[in-house]
């Protein structure tokens, strides 16, 4: 399950990666800092 305190710990990192949660809602982390929401 993604979590509020999961998403404000999430770092932009070299490489773009995702988390999930168990309903299929993903959030994309990119390098640059962007997030975004995914279904």
């Amino acid at each position: 399950m993604l979590t509020v305190t999961a998403i404000d710990k999430a770092k932009p990192t070299e490489n773009q990666y995702h988390m999930a949660d168990e309903r299929g809602l993903v959030l994309l982390v990119r390098p640059n800092g962007v997030m975004l929401w995914q279904l």
